[in-house]
């Protein structure tokens, strides 16, 4: 038979393909018979160590109370971009520099010290927030958003970003409120009640440190009613929790938490000499914000009572003792024309009660006559030469009191009839007490204090900081006279203003021109 089929294949001449094709089937039977014992060789069930292999478990999640809270606060934490002004020469990161004298003007660009105004330069910026209010109301940092031409939010799990409306700030607590309408279905966290908060307890941030989003940290309570400020400038109603909790730069305006998940300080400061995490933060008290938030929401902006007087802190009990009093503030100035003032309050009087309340010190007075409805007339006594006097004083708008404290409230430069030559600018006059403290030998000038963006002061390159001694050669002592050389201008007018800018500690002269455009 085989001969037979071997004659088949010659007849139709494939005896010759038949050959190549079994001696290929040959050599592949050898070369697999040769290799056999190497693979054997190297595939031996004898490891070359006596190590024990690794494996993988089965992905259970570890149960931990710290997860359970940045899981569930988490959707309530927002991350802010803002396009804002800054400081020239800085990074535009809420970055710090410096040691903890300057940490306030470095990092989060809390206005410095007046005397000290910097140029200033727009660049992006970024910042925390927490809504606490599912209607798409947020709390973060003043100096989040301050000089902001435009505020935007992201939210976690979401990939869009929503723009915010600025509702209104408060430079004594460094809080602002804005409000996203477009997005739904919020979660807002729970306020907690910081005066319940022990040195010792958990405290957990959460919020966008250098850009990385939603970023939980922890530690303790390292202190309680910390307060703070940038050189001899200090805020009285700024109470600070500080925590060990890593706080830096991008952190600012996020939520502080305790170990229920309850809201009780917005992270705000940082004291650091190397411009990242040293250990020491400091939060807001949730209940300082939530007073603060409230009259935002309602006025848009924070109303707050003053009688008109100053003193120092940490007064001497020997000092109230020299003049009859064993408690009480030591009155060292009544402002001219304050509600002290006109009420017959002077130097040297000694404040032991306000409005039936007895006062211990600065503190306890600055806290009682802030919470006073503005316009009310309430008593007080003094202690004066030993003896009591009762006065009846009408609290006063602190705002309006002490307005070189409120540098983002500026007179602004507005005229409806001459629009079309606005200078773009908003400026304030310069008290002698301020004067002093900026070191300026000048008695004229005003202080100016914004320059809106592609308006005619920005393309002449006018700074904030800047002070305006001239335009067009015409002397500039007040805001009266800065409109009234408005009006005297008409588009295609040139126009030269005269400043002084501060470089270094010495104050330069500069003349700055251009052609006035339409509006």
């Amino acid at each position: 038979m085989m001969a037979k089929f071997l004659h088949f294949l010659k007849q139709k001449n494939y005896l010759p393909l038949t050959l190549i094709l079994c001696t290929l089937m040959l050599g592949i039977l050898i070369g697999t018979v040769i290799s056999d014992p190497v693979d054997a060789t190297s595939n031996t069930d004898d490891p070359i160590t006596d190590a024990t292999p690794l494996v993988v478990p089965r992905a259970d999640p570890v149960e931990n109370q710290f997860a359970e809270l940045a899981s569930a606060v988490r959707p309530s934490v927002v991350s802010i971009q803002v396009m804002a002004e800054v400081e020239e020469g800085s990074s535009g990161e809420d970055n710090p520099q410096g040691n903890s004298e300057d940490f306030f003007r470095r990092f989060f660009g809390i206005p410095e010290v007046p005397g000290q105004p910097s140029p200033r330069q727009r660049r992006p910026g970024q910042g925390s927030g927490v809504i606490v209010d599912p209607k798409g109301y947020i709390i973060t940092n003043n100096h989040v958003v301050q000089d902001a031409d435009r505020i935007q939010v992201s939210f976690a799990d979401d990939e869009e970003i929503y723009d915010a409306k600025l509702i209104g700030t408060d430079i004594e607590t460094d809080l602002a409120v804005i409000y996203v309408s477009q997005k739904k279905d919020m979660q807002a966290a729970r306020i907690g009640n910081a005066d319940a908060v022990n040195v010792g307890d958990w405290a957990i941030a959460i919020g966008s440190p250098f850009g990385y989003r939603e970023t939980v940290t922890v530690g303790i309570i390292s202190a309680k009613s910390r307060e703070m400020g940038s050189g001899a400038r200090t805020r009285p109603f700024q109470k600070f929790l500080q925590t060990d909790a890593a706080i830096n730069p991008g952190n600012s305006g996020g939520p502080l938490l305790n170990i229920r998940g309850e809201l009780i300080g917005i992270n705000t400061a940082i004291i650091s000499r190397t411009g990242g995490y040293d250990g020491i933060g400091f939060a807001l008290a949730s209940n300082i914000a939530v007073a603060t938030y409230n009259q935002i929401i309602r006025y848009g902006r924070v109303s707050r009572g003053s009688i008109g007087v100053e003193f120092s802190s940490n007064q001497s009990p020997a000092l109230r003792r020299s003049y009859g009093a064993d408690n009480g503030v030591f009155v060292s100035r009544t402002i001219e024309d304050g509600p002290a003032d006109k009420a017959g309050m002077e130097a040297e009087d000694i404040i032991v009660k306000v409005n039936g309340m007895t006062i211990m010190d600065g503190d306890q007075l600055i806290e009682i006559v802030a919470g006073i409805e503005v316009g009310e007339t309430i008593p007080i006594e003094v202690v004066r030469t030993e003896k009591t006097v009762k006065l009846d004083v009408t609290i006063a708008d602190r705002e309006k009191l002490y307005p070189e404290d409120f540098a983002s409230e500026n007179s602004e430069m507005e005229d409806g009839e001459e629009a079309e030559v606005r200078f773009g600018i908003s400026v304030q006059e310069i008290t002698p007490a301020r004067r002093e403290q900026m070191n300026l030998d000048q008695e004229e000038g005003v202080l100016l204090t914004k320059v809106e963006p592609s308006s005619f002061g920005d393309d002449i390159r006018l700074l904030r900081g800047d002070v305006i001694l001239e335009v067009n050669r015409q002397g500039v002592s007040s805001i009266r006279d800065l409109r009234n050389i408005q009006h005297s201008l008409k588009p295609g007018q040139d126009v030269v203003f005269k400043v002084l800018r501060l470089a270094g500690r010495n104050w330069r002269t500069l003349y700055l021109a251009g052609v006035l455009g339409e509006r």
